[in-house]
């Protein structure tokens, strides 16, 4: 009986569960989530400083390179690293959308604002006031039915936009 016991309390690995066979091979995968998204932040904070830049100078220019530079950080992420930080990555690519629409290039900020949608589906970003990113953008970018009644009330966006709204569709009727 004290032979079963003292063989019961041996422990045996036999792989698996952080075993030795695993460990090598998950240490190397998560050595390459670490430098891809240590590449990922060095990229976007070059976008952020050009973001800067562009709003103290009130540069269009400006925008759309940070845009596109926010656009190319995102896509350099290879599917190793598409669940990391997406807080993160829902907040920087959300920038993309507005810089190009700051910019004046429409038709990126709605492709942008649509691969947002699709990356990040059912989540949304909220500006401080508490409208929603994506309701405002739709807004903002013509992929809602501006004619419709009620719209504005019903979309959660915020007052300075609705008011600005509604000032814009006087002024075409009258």
């Amino acid at each position: 009986m004290l032979t079963a016991l003292a063989l019961s309390a041996c422990v045996t690995n036999l792989g698996g569960n952080g075993g030795p066979t695993e460990g090598i091979g998950f240490r190397d995968a998560r050595y390459v989530e670490i430098e891809a998204m240590r590449a990922y932040r060095q990229c976007r904070d070059d976008a952020l400083m050009l973001d800067q830049q562009a709003r103290q100078a009130g540069s269009a220019a400006r925008y759309l390179a940070s845009a596109r530079l926010l656009e190319t950080c995102e896509s350099d992420l290879g599917p190793e690293v598409a669940s990391l930080a997406q807080d993160e990555r829902m907040r920087a690519y959300a920038l993309s959308v507005q810089n190009y629409l700051k910019g004046g290039d429409i038709a990126s900020a709605r492709s942008n604002l649509e691969t947002f949608k699709a990356a990040f589906l059912d989540y949304d970003l909220y500006y401080p006031d508490g409208s929603s990113f994506t309701e405002t953008m739709e807004i903002l970018l013509g992929l809602r039915d501006r004619g419709a009644v009620g719209e504005f009330s019903v979309a959660n966006v915020g007052e300075e936009v609705k008011a600005e709204l509604r000032r814009a569709r006087y002024w075409q009727r009258n």
